[in-house]
């Protein structure tokens, strides 16, 4: 019999989540052994074998300007070099616990307003061409051009430009001091080589042949992708790091979340990123798997898309009401809803944040639930049900939307449904629209939807709350504030707060920042899940931060005896 109180103990302890709630005896004893590795072999284990994931999202591209979804972001990390690499305590403030990577090491100039970094003389691109100091100018270039279209152009913004000292030295110089300057620099950018994109530029990168088959200095080197089906990374045996421990890695792209699932309960996969609470128990059945719990730095949100998709010069009929919109969020229980789809493994966000962050106050004050306010203020902006259908209408128009869902999925699927029937009770009629993960990313940067069941995997650092949410992620047409939400008061505390020297003061700026945008609800926040991962035991993992499970992949390994066939096949030759 499981000992309820001694297992919670030793989750809290091994995860350290902000909270810990009571979770049935049975995921208690899935999650019990999530430290458990696969066995060691007598000695140090020879390199080798192979690590496949199973995504059911395919990356819209490998490009690391213009790609924003998690699949693409793991095979950008792994192919690609930042300058430095946040260490394991995610500090953000100043450059203390950063791991150098491209860089050997950085010099602050005197009044902080610029950071030399010094290259490793050693490092190569994956087709043998040195990495240079012009490489790191060209892609601060690339990353700040607006013709490039990337998301993460305003994650930069504090960079003024950067210049060569020396083919081993760039220079990057700062408009002001802040804290974030050293975070702003390395983490943001993966340095590309400038010398395999010839002239190609703006929208012309998106189909450029590195888009397709990158060209990096990481430990894993790009073999093959085949849209909709896989990606195959093969051991860069002579990084200038060192070998990876895998000899490769292999990402399989499922259409939707149950094909994921299969896969790796089927052995055709070893790792699952995010097992849906409602699919713990059958991995838990599994004695060649284990279960890894986390905090994680994700949430989702239904987005209201402020301007009308059909013409964005007009305001949503609907959602550019912030009365209603408000209305909408008073009429639905949050709590009920996460606790149904997620059971005890998410809490109920607290807004376009995660607890993890120290400048989160989770007090943050709520649009409460409430069915009838909900149907007091929606009568009173003019939608009644006139004609008795169970429908509101307005001059002509029933207030009626679509909502968009990824059906990748398989929680906010159901979130979906509740959030369907809750809305029906005070007269809102909701259509769910399922979209495969390629086609709802589309939908989400071509502003085409009513609303869309989203979700973000955050950074580090808050500062990216600027291009999911903010003024300059609204007016950029590569901007990743979809919803077009814009409030100048809101902004100007997110870079009071960005710019801010203690956490008291960034804390404050980014109470008030939050308080305004739950106040406005341009969206209604629901879930802040943990992350439960599926993995086959016999890998070894190493370093699963919360912000990116696949930052130490490289130091992953399988021991001899717990290779199978697919792990006994030689890596293609570099």
């Amino acid at each position: 019999m499981v000992d309820v109180a001694q297992v919670s103990t030793q989750l809290c302890a091994s995860v350290t989540p902000r909270r810990f709630l009571a979770l049935p005896a049975l995921l208690i004893a899935a999650l019990a052994c999530s430290d458990e590795q696969a066995p060691a072999s007598s000695g140090s284990p020879a390199y080798g074998g192979t690590v496949v994931i199973s995504s059911s999202g395919d990356p819209e591209s490998l490009l690391p300007p213009i790609s924003s979804t998690v699949p693409g972001k793991i095979i950008g990390d792994l192919v690609y070099d930042h300058l430095a690499e946040i260490g394991d305590s995610l500090n953000t403030a100043g450059d203390a616990g950063y791991v150098p990577r491209l860089a050997k090491s950085w010099q602050w100039s005197g009044d902080s307003l610029s950071i030399a970094f010094h290259l490793d003389p050693a490092a190569r691109w994956h087709d043998g061409q040195p990495v240079r100091a012009n490489d790191v100018r060209f892609t601060h270039q690339l990353y700040s051009d607006s013709t490039t279209g990337s998301p993460y152009a305003a994650a930069i913004a504090s960079i003024d430009s950067v210049t060569t000292s020396d083919s081993l030295t760039a220079v990057f110089w700062f408009r002001e001091r802040s804290p974030m300057q050293f975070y702003d620099a390395v983490n943001t950018m993966s340095i590309l080589p400038a010398h395999a994109f010839g002239t190609a530029s703006g929208a012309q990168l998106a189909t450029t042949a590195i888009a397709r088959a990158p060209v990096g200095s990481g430990r894993f080197r790009f073999v093959r992708w085949t849209p909709g089906a896989s990606i195959q990374l093969a051991a860069d045996t002579a990084n200038y790091r060192g070998r990876p421990g895998l000899d490769r890695v292999i990402m399989t792209v499922a259409p939707d979340f149950n094909t994921a699932l299969t896969r790796l309960l089927g052995g055709e996969a070893d790792l699952h990123e995010q097992v849906p609470p409602t699919s713990v128990a059958d991995i838990a059945k599994d004695t060649s798997l284990r279960i890894v719990p986390s905090r994680g730095l994700d949430y989702n949100f239904v987005q209201f898309n402020l301007r009308d998709p059909k013409s964005r010069a007009r305001p949503h009929p609907i959602f550019a009401d912030r009365a209603v919109r408000r209305a909408l969020t008073a009429g639905l229980d949050r709590r009920r809803i996460v606790q149904n789809a997620y059971d005890s493994l998410a809490d109920v966000a607290v807004g376009p944040t995660v607890r993890a962050y120290p400048t989160t106050d989770t007090t943050l004050r709520q649009i409460v639930f409430s069915p009838d306010a909900a149907r007091r203020t929606l009568d009173s902006t003019g939608w009644q049900d006139a004609n008795d259908d169970g429908v509101r209408e307005k001059n002509g128009r029933q207030l009626e939307f679509t909502l968009s869902v990824p059906g990748s999925s398989r929680s906010r699927s159901s979130m979906a449904v509740l959030l369907q029937e809750q809305l029906r009770q005070i007269g809102v009629k909701v259509n769910i629209e399922p979209l495969d993960f390629a086609a709802f990313v589309d939908r989400e940067r071509k502003h085409d939807f009513d609303a869309v069941f989203g979700g973000w995997k955050v950074e580090p650092s808050p500062g990216g709350i600027r291009q999911t949410w903010g003024g300059a992620g609204a007016r950029s047409g590569s901007g990743t504030n979809y919803g077009s939400y814009e409030n100048p008061v809101f902004d100007a505390h997110v870079d009071s707060a960005l710019a801010a020297g203690t956490l008291a003061e960034r804390r404050t700026h980014f109470t008030r920042a939050y308080q305004i945008i739950i106040d406005d609800a341009p969206a209604i926040w629901f879930a802040e899940p943990r992350r439960v991962m599926a993995i086959h035991r016999r890998i070894q993992t190493k370093g699963l931060r919360p912000d990116a499970w696949w930052a130490n992949l490289a130091e992953w390994t399988i021991p001899p005896a717990g290779r199978i066939a697919r792990d006994r096949v030689a890596p293609p030759a570099r």
